[in-house]
């Protein structure tokens, strides 16, 4: 796992609080303590050693026209203490929270002040006096997110706080095309948004797999290209190719009384909505629909999993085209009042447009360079019309390409090149990079984690993310508008895997879009986020653990045959306790402190306590050593280069690989069977072998179809002792198998061969890798 880059933590003071029914006293470092779980993290607090207790007799004074806001609050107390407050014009002399309009403070900002008489909020405009709200409902007790009564002392500390944001754009990506989200979920997303801060909601409505928004003069993108055949017991990159005429019972989409009740749900909440309506790519649900839209006009399938390259995309030379691209957007400019559309531009293989007679005719006919231009005419001709309806285009970074639209704003997501020479064009950018913002990537061992993307976001990269580059000049820094994290939704099929994936990378990214740069600190963010966690189980929220998981880190000395286990995990300063062998792993074990080191076999249990409670996923790594450790391998075709985990040796050193191909563990053969010959180096008895294989049949990884063992004394004489078959099977997630292969006990045996067969073909026709990380002699 990558290094924590951080300052030393310096000390934290935990509160210590003496309860008597209803009261509580509080020291300046508790008070300290309480407010310190605030994310996004304040331009400035300042606590003091007194405290604010809401009580049934609270009053509330607050303008109309902002009484939903105080409801946000009002609302939880309801529930959680069984008070409902008064609200009253006159303010009283104590025991009153107010509302307060301040002109002089910018639309986001906001002030909140404490004492031990009132607490004030002042903003000039709704999203301040949302954001006032949601720090003052942090500084409250964590029970006042409970949907039941609790008997608890609503004390606050004294505190001024003085806040605004870093960025104009706090962004929040949902792709709903993949797997479809109902609107009650994406409320709830947007409560969630709302607490952290988050402005932005990009709203991914279309995509190959759906089209989820009803456009009332096309009926069937939604009737025929919202729904798919269901294939979701297969891995996303393994699904097949759907006929046309084949049943799809499989999606749902949103009505426009259903866009519209989302919309006016975010602008309560402060959160605008930007809707996606992909173009020229990405859109077969629309071809499905009317195949009139694509260069060859044939009936096509809505796919059910993924589709490489997309070569499947609309027709740019024809004028219908463009006559449905602008009927679509009359429609979605209708229903979302804001500034932006959001029109892809990404990944479009124009295969079909250097064959097809109307766009090799509109390249004549508009002195375009090639295909590339041609997007680029696209583009410009759509955002010339989003323009005219006083709408922003914005685009993913391929719409650099051929030239960019003259008003456009580009998402940059294949790193930040695309927002670094977008900005010295002089084009506003959000930056979303892979490698920072997209969070459909593990962000913990894939061992322990729900099946994603097979790549990593863990929680404090997303916290190392800065949206400016030093690179840029000033002029390119004032177009950074800010960042946006993705959650892409090919291997999200469910609410709960939807909330694991978002929290808490969603509270990390929230604090680096608002808080001052200088306030940052990985190590002050690892201890309120862990607080925050106690708040999302009050909260009902799935949110991953993977911060607490520990991570080991093997090594083997084959020479001396020991090998050495360092333990970590991502939180620093976190108290690892570990457990050999048979023994059971407790708050009891022995605490980890130096690198473990063992030399014959053993499982060696890990994980993360605190106060005496399991955090996070049990690390459990076996260690079996066998009479082939260190032993010579020789091959008779060669592992691929780009898979060669462990090279020589890598088969024979003990150290097993984990569920993410890419690990350095594994060794991998496409195209020919792995045939494998380890010299024992001397004659002994011999009854199995197992062999470790990985399967991730997205990425074209299947078990092997045939295994076969045989032995000899002089390695020219081979005995064939067993054979293993095994029948393709589904399989949508990652998954490790010892094949354990027994047979009777053969003596004298010094050389064992196992000839390993992949997969003949995977189902949509490919060659399958074959994966191995040991072979074990017994």
């Amino acid at each position: 796992m990558q290094k924590i880059r951080s300052n030393k933590l310096k000390g934290f003071v935990g509160i210590l609080c003496i309860c008597f029914l209803w009261s509580c006293d509080f020291s300046n470092s508790a008070a300290e303590d309480l407010s310190a779980q605030i994310i996004p993290e304040p331009k400035t607090m300042k606590v003091g050693e007194g405290r604010f207790e809401f009580n049934k007799n609270t009053k509330i004074i607050v303008p109309d026209s902002l009484k939903s806001v105080a409801e946000i609050l009002t609302g939880k107390f309801e529930t959680a203490a069984g008070w409902k407050f008064e609200f009253v014009s006159k303010k009283p002399e104590t025991n009153y929270l107010i509302f307060d309009i301040d002109q002089e403070l910018g639309e986001e900002s906001y002030r909140l002040q404490a004492d031990k008489n009132s607490v004030e909020i002042k903003a000039s405009a709704l999203p301040g006096f949302i954001y006032g709200v949601q720090s003052l409902r942090q500084l409250l007790p964590i029970e006042i997110e409970a949907d039941s009564l609790q008997n608890i002392a609503w004390q606050i500390p004294e505190v001024t706080i003085s806040d605004s944001p870093q960025y104009s754009y706090r962004g929040s990506h949902l792709d709903v095309s993949r797997h479809f989200f109902g609107k009650e979920y994406i409320k709830k997303h947007l409560d969630r948004m709302a607490f952290f801060k988050l402005n932005t909601f990009h709203f991914h409505l279309v995509d190959d797999q759906g089209w989820r928004i009803e456009i009332k003069k096309y009926p069937k993108l939604t009737e025929v290209g919202g729904f798919r055949v269901n294939q979701e017991d297969k891995h996303w990159n393994a699904r097949t190719e759907n006929d046309p005429e084949e049943e799809a019972t499989y999606g749902g989409f949103y009505t426009q009384k259903d866009i519209k009740e989302i919309v006016a749900y975010a602008q309560e909440k402060g959160i605008r909505v930007i809707p996606e309506i992909e173009m020229p790519a990405h859109v077969m649900s629309a071809i499905a629909a009317y195949p009139w839209l694509s260069c060859k006009e044939e009936p096509i399938g809505v796919p059910s999993g993924g589709v490489w390259p997309i070569t499947a995309i609309y027709c740019a030379g024809k004028e219908s085209t463009f006559d449905f691209q602008e009927d679509v957007l009359r429609e979605v400019m209708e229903l979302f009042p804001g500034e932006y559309i959001h029109v892809g531009g990404d990944e479009a293989t124009k295969t079909n447009w250097e064959t097809c007679p109307d766009c090799q005719g509109r390249i004549k006919e508009e002195g375009l360079a090639g295909t590339d231009e041609l997007q680029s005419y696209f583009m410009k001709r759509i955002e010339k019309f989003l323009n005219e309806n006083d709408k922003t285009l914005i685009g993913w970074d391929e719409i650099l390409e051929g030239g960019l639209p003259k008003k456009a704003t580009v998402m940059s997501w294949r790193g930040t090149e695309g927002g670094w020479e977008a900005s010295k064009q002089g084009h506003d950018v959000i930056m979303t990079p892979v490698s920072h913002m997209y969070f459909d990537y593990y962000q913990g061992s894939p061992d322990n984690e729900p099946v994603a993307f097979n790549a990593f976001t863990p929680l404090h990269q997303v916290y190392d993310f800065s949206p400016i580059l030093d690179s840029m000049s000033v002029k390119q820094k004032e177009h950074i508008l800010g960042a946006q994290a993705n959650l892409w939704s090919e291997y999200v099929a469910t609410e709960a895997h939807s909330e694991y994936m978002l929290f808490p990378r969603l509270a990390a990214l929230a604090e680096v879009v608002w808080s001052p740069e200088e306030k940052l600190d990985w190590e002050k963010f690892s201890v309120r986020i862990r607080k925050m966690m106690d708040r999302f189980e009050i909260m009902g929220i799935n949110y991953a653990k993977s911060a607490y998981a520990v991570q080991p880190e093997s090594e083997i000395d084959l020479e001396t045959g020991e090998i050495t286990i360092a333990l970590q995990s991502e939180f620093p300063d976190t108290e690892i306790r570990y457990a050999k062998g048979d023994s059971e792993l407790t708050a009891a074990s022995e605490i980890y402190k130096t690198p473990i080191k063992i030399d014959s076999s053993s499982n060696v249990k890990a994980a993360v306590f605190e106060n005496g409670e399991l955090m996070g996923a049990v690390s459990d790594k076996a260690y079996t050593f066998h009479k082939a450790v260190g032993k010579p391998v020789s091959y008779e075709y060669q592992y691929d280069d780009n898979y060669k985990g462990g090279e020589e040796t890598g088969l024979v050193d003990v150290l097993k690989g984990s569920k993410y191909f890419k690990d350095g563990r594994w060794q991998g053969w496409i195209n020919n069977p792995a045939i494998i010959t380890i010299d024992l180096e001397d004659t002994t008895e011999v009854s199995e072998v197992v062999v470790g294989s990985l399967e991730e049949q997205g990425t074209g990884i299947y078990f092997p179809q045939e295994l076969v063992v045989e032995v000899s004394k002089d390695n020219k004489d081979f005995e064939e002792v067993a054979k293993v078959e095994r029948n393709y099977q589904p399989n949508p997630a990652a998954k490790i198998e010892n094949f354990e292969i027994s047979f009777e006990p053969r003596k004298d045996v010094q050389f064992v061969r196992v000839s390993i067969q992949p997969l003949a073909k995977t189902p949509k026709g490919g060659n399958a890798w074959l994966f191995l990380d040991e072979i074990q002699v017994k």
